[in-house]
């Protein structure tokens, strides 16, 4: 299927004009607009290109580093398995799912890209993600 980069183009030309309130902090997992990349770069999907990430650290109210996550069973040394709380749409409870943080994707983005804040990583989980992702690199 081909990716549609134009889409994608009149979508950040939105994002950039809009002013921004969101403020992530590490430890958060936000669904954001990744948009659409080349190659092997991990992609957004839906209408807003988006996918979940793990803010690993925020240098600024502007910026942050974050690791994308997938749903994709990934048992490999390029991936961490961590559990995050999904809102169930019918039932209005939490349910927790199994998810994979890409390692190999990590990426500084801006705020900008922040749609809606989904869970937050409890200490001992994100220390175990630090040190495999310190591990990798």
């Amino acid at each position: 299927m081909p990716k549609d980069f134009d889409k994608w183009n009149n979508l950040k030309k939105i994002f950039e004009k809009e002013s921004r309130e969101l403020f992530a902090h590490p430890r958060e997992v936000w669904w954001c607009s990744l948009g659409v990349n080349l190659g092997a770069e991990i992609d957004g999907k839906n209408d807003s290109f988006e996918r979940p990430v793990l803010i690993i650290k925020v240098y600024s109210r502007e910026t942050m580093f974050v690791l994308p996550i997938t749903s994709k069973e990934k048992n490999d040394k390029f991936h961490c398995k961590i559990f995050v709380k999904i809102k169930n749409i019918k039932t209005g409870e939490y349910d927790e799912k199994a998810v994979w943080v890409k390692l190999t994707q990590a990426r500084v983005i801006s705020n900008k890209r922040l749609l809606r804040k989904v869970d937050f990583i409890d200490i001992e989980e994100f220390d175990k993600i630090m040190a495999v992702f310190k591990n990798s690199v």
